[in-house]
């Protein structure tokens, strides 16, 4: 049952945050209640807690960058083909990458 609980709690509070409605537990409770989904009444009042000083919507666009990933730019260079050219040189510096082989090695899969 918690997990059912959790994961609709997840939903209308995501619901809220699209919406541009703050999240608390009484708008949960109100959700849930016109869904006609039963949670045990501390749940609302505890993701209204844990989502409490927090942009939502800034953590959904962020999931997909991990640790040390560059931050986004924030708008496209004058020209507008920086793209390109970023990844001409990066093909550029994986021709220039010598290939390794068992060869070097000194002893093939055969021998």
């Amino acid at each position: 049952m918690s997990t059912k609980a959790e994961l609709a709690c997840v939903y209308v509070a995501l619901v809220l945050v699209d919406d541009d409605i703050a999240v608390t537990g009484e708008k949960i409770t109100t959700i849930l209640k016109a869904a006609s989904v039963d949670v045990e009444p501390y749940w609302p009042g505890l993701f209204a807690k844990a989502l409490e000083g927090i942009n939502v919507k800034d953590l959904i666009t962020n999931i997909g960058s991990g640790v040390g990933a560059a931050a986004p730019s924030g708008g496209l260079p004058a020209g507008g083909d920086a793209a390109p050219a970023e990844a001409k040189k990066e093909e550029k510096k994986k021709e220039e990458e010598p290939e390794e082989s068992d060869d070097d090695m000194g002893f093939g899969l055969f021998d």
